[in-house]
């Protein structure tokens, strides 16, 4: 049985991978317990989230990269993280660079959900950009954050099928259906001490007890074919 850990989630908005999360965890689906929220925005939907569900939340500004308030709410991150006993920082939505402080202290804990196939479409609009650049699939990417913003190891993806009347709207409701799903399995994963970090590669050890046959379909074409 898999021990269970502390998470420490940072969100910027809404929170609803937050509350997946949270979900997730309360139903014993995760092996943890959300022990702190911290944003960098007072009005961020996601510190209501946190008091309906008594979890401790901190409001951290963050101002510019690299600025002395940066390193200054980075070590005040750090602060928070061991004060709440976090053994693995969630990032999800959270709309601002993680310091060097954090990513040196939770090394190879720290995860981060991205609403795009990486490496394609880094950055803060992935479903936008996925959309205006034309392509036919896009998706979800859970991957362990490091120094190089948005190319940390990929644990999981999902894919979904740009449809032709998407907006940047539209694209984004379907990769968030997804992200909410794996999400979850990637901090259970975690949980269950099966992620080791090879290089640019996450190896499930062991490997998914899921099997790709079972998952329908289990090969997305967009758009769909006419012939076979």
């Amino acid at each position: 049985m898999a021990r269970r850990i502390n998470l420490g989630v940072f969100a910027s908005g809404g929170g609803t991978n937050f509350q997946s999360i949270i979900d997730n965890c309360e139903a014993g689906v995760i092996d943890a317990h959300v022990t702190v929220l911290i944003t960098n925005r007072e009005d961020a939907g996601a510190l209501e989230r946190a008091e309906r569900h008594g979890i401790a939340s901190e409001v951290v500004p963050v101002g510019t990269d690299l600025s002395e308030e940066f390193h200054k709410a980075d070590r005040r991150h750090v602060e928070i993280l061991r004060e709440h006993a976090v053994d693995l920082v969630c990032l999800a939505g959270y709309m601002r660079r993680i310091g060097p402080q954090v990513l040196g202290a939770f090394s190879d804990a720290v995860l981060n959900i991205h609403p795009a196939i990486l490496p394609s479409f880094r950055g803060a609009h992935g479903q936008r950009d996925a959309v205006e650049y034309g392509v036919r699939i896009s998706g979800a990417t859970v991957h362990f954050a490091n120094e190089e913003f948005d190319r940390g190891p990929i644990v999981i993806q999902a894919a979904v099928p740009v449809h032709p009347d998407d907006d940047e709207d539209t694209l984004a409701a379907r990769i968030l259906e997804q992200e909410h799903r794996i999400y979850p399995q990637a901090i259970q994963w975690f949980a269950e001490g099966r992620l080791q970090i090879d290089g640019r590669r996450v190896v499930l050890d062991p490997p998914s007890r899921g099997s790709f046959e079972a998952q329908q379909p289990a090969v997305i074409i967009s758009p769909p074919l006419e012939i076979e």
